[in-house]
């Protein structure tokens, strides 16, 4: 069974509290970007701690060591419990984000391949093979893939073996759990949940479908 992953994109504080409390019982982890950190200021972390959930920075970060090693300190340092980080700034850049995250005692994830249409563009065949292969070269926890080109995810799996793939691109986006389940570790499910009229019975009903 898969994890279910709530990325939680809103800007309003008491919002985000409101959503990731109704739907606490049914996800496993929660991911948080940058529309809310730059809406609610760094310490709204705080707002999601007693959730008793990990909590991963989906900060994407892409720059260069030094400016990776400090922004992934930082938000360890705030409390998070995993960040994700992109692989296409190479070997140096992404092992910064690993060993800082290692140091903190946490997880780094690498985007092998995203899964908005536009990715295609540059993510094409080959470039998330080898993303994913310096992902496990370099000790990352896992890679996230594509809930959205199944294919791709299946591909990347047979080169990452037991590491974890996070896959965003269900529900909004049109990706099918069912197709992915049992290919990764955690489905990533956002706007489906967050802009319902329930997001707690609806994180539930997607609680189900990844099974």
């Amino acid at each position: 069974m898969a994890e279910l992953v709530l990325a939680l994109d809103v800007m309003a504080t008491d919002q985000a509290s409101g959503i990731a409390a109704a739907c606490a019982p049914y996800i496993d982890a929660l991911k948080i970007g940058y529309p809310l950190v730059l809406a609610g200021g760094a310490g709204i972390i705080e707002t999601f701690t007693d959730f008793d959930l990990p909590l991963i920075a989906d900060f994407k970060v892409a720059d260069i060591p030094n400016t990776n090693r400090i922004i992934t300190g930082q938000a360890f340092a705030l409390g998070f419990d995993a960040i994700i980080c992109q692989g296409f700034v190479g070997r140096d850049a992404v092992t910064s984000c690993v060993e800082t995250a290692h140091e903190y005692g946490g997880d780094c994830y690498v985007v092998a391949e995203m899964s908005h249409p536009g990715a295609t563009e540059f993510f094409g065949e080959g470039v998330g093979e080898r993303i994913a292969a310096l992902s496990v070269e370099c000790g990352a926890d896992g890679i996230i893939a594509p809930a959205t080109r199944p294919g791709r995810v299946a591909a990347l799996r047979a080169l990452v073996g037991n590491r974890k793939i996070y896959s965003p691109g269900v529900g909004a986006q049109g990706g099918d759990p069912a197709l992915i389940a049992g290919l990764v570790d955690g489905i990533i499910v956002g706007r489906a949940i967050y802009e319902s009229d329930n997001p707690g019975r609806e994180a539930m009903r997607w609680r189900a479908l990844c099974q």
